[in-house]
């Protein structure tokens, strides 16, 4: 095992010095440009309004008027490996989000949130359940089916079908969904992480044969920014000949040029280290770790009945003019709020409690804004009923 990563570890952990560490990554982190996500038409296709894909490394729809989503392509060509981080979709992204996921060639999607945490709709349901088996997107031509769902203690792959309605051609997509993984926080163990993370490596949906696989969280900087981090140096320490020359510091500085704000917290940095030391012995050669890390993880599990359900979690619904509509009650609010006092009191990171002040009051407009859509939709669909003639028996 490495001296150079480990005791570089030991030494951060041992002068509870992860917070001044991850301060300084945000000091030396150079921003760029980013002016496409700021035109007006485009402001609704951003969830956050303080997360921006750079203007140089954004990735663009084609055949498109316009040809913005908040999704950024991050490379590391000594690894061979690239990425699009990118928000969890909005209702009126979903389209956009499936033609990238055409366009780039992408075999899988990594998904690394829930649709709804403490109360909030952290990404719109942009995959069919077992109830609806299939999506359309006609704003962009394409419809999503369901052809399988392996459900875990604390993750979900499912194999999806995604067809371009106007060639007739379809494509397998994974969809690789960690179920567990808290908003601002780390996974249970290196070990449930890792398991994961080498499930996803042995469908071969990171390797260079393929296009870009696609990494979201709810903004697409904090668990996607791990989970990219932490490969990435795993293949760094495979391809060198000193496996141990790796500095996780340098790889997530040369990561944040792509995306901003990659890893959100002291707690995220420190367990990427914790995952890139353990990770480290399956690249030594332990052969049997790998197994370890699939004992350890309780897998095979039942989920447990108080997590949420890897599918989108029902609001308190009121009718409005006969639609069900999704309404947050008054009581919820007050126990976000109350959660929000008790998370900001022991947060160790001001800086960070400054941006999950900012993400809370985004997830609420986010929230809002989604629940107004879904009731015009919903509207505008009864109204197409109550126009179209009937049809009486002749």
């Amino acid at each position: 095992m490495s001296v150079t990563i480990e005791q570089e570890f030991q030494e951060i952990d041992a002068a509870n010095d992860w917070q001044p560490r991850y301060l300084d990554i945000r000091h030396q982190s150079n921003d760029y440009p980013h002016k496409v996500a700021k035109y007006a038409e485009n402001r609704n296709r951003n969830r956050y309004r303080d997360v921006s894909p750079y203007d140089h490394s954004r990735v663009r729809l084609q055949n498109t008027d316009n040809d913005y989503i908040n999704a950024s392509l991050v490379v590391n060509e000594e690894a061979q490996r690239n990425y699009i981080l990118t928000q969890g979709p909005l209702p009126n992204t979903c389209c956009h989000f499936w033609l990238m996921v055409w366009q780039q060639k992408t075999k899988a999607v990594v998904m690394l949130n829930r649709i709804v945490e403490k109360d909030s709709v952290k990404c719109e349901q942009y995959w069919p359940t077992r109830e609806e088996e299939q999506m359309m997107f006609k704003e962009t031509g394409f419809c999503v089916r369901l052809k399988s769902e392996d459900v875990k203690s604390y993750y979900t792959v499912r194999q999806l079908q995604l067809e371009n309605i106007k060639t007739g051609e379809s494509r397998i997509i994974f969809h690789f969904h960690y179920t567990t993984w808290p908003d601002f926080g780390v996974p249970e163990s290196p070990a449930s992480f890792l398991n994961f993370l080498f499930k996803v490596r042995e469908s071969g949906s990171l390797s260079p044969d393929h296009g870009p696989a696609v990494i979201h969280c709810s903004a697409g900087i904090g668990r996607s920014g791990t989970f990219s981090l932490v490969d990435t140096c795993l293949v760094l320490m495979e391809k060198r000949e000193d496996p141990f020359s790796v500095d996780i510091k340098q790889v997530l500085l040369n990561m944040r040029k792509y995306r901003m704000g990659l890893i959100q917290t002291p707690d995220q940095l420190r367990f990427s280290y914790m995952a890139v030391i353990e990770g480290a012995k399956y690249i030594m050669g332990d052969p049997t770790i790998q197994n370890r890390w699939k004992i350890l993880s309780k897998e095979d599990q039942a989920p447990s009945s108080g997590r949420s359900p890897p599918q989108a979690t029902k609001l308190t619904t009121e009718k409005f003019n006969g639609n069900s509509v999704g309404l947050e009650k008054q009581e919820q609010d007050e126990d976000i709020n109350a959660d929000l006092s008790s998370t900001l009191q022991n947060a160790a990171d001001v800086n960070a409690d400054v941006t999950f002040r900012k993400r809370l009051r985004e997830d609420r407009k986010a929230n809002t804004a989604q629940m107004v859509q879904q009731m015009k939709h919903r509207l505008s669909e009864t109204e197409r009923k109550r126009k179209r003639p009937r049809v009486t028996d002749t």
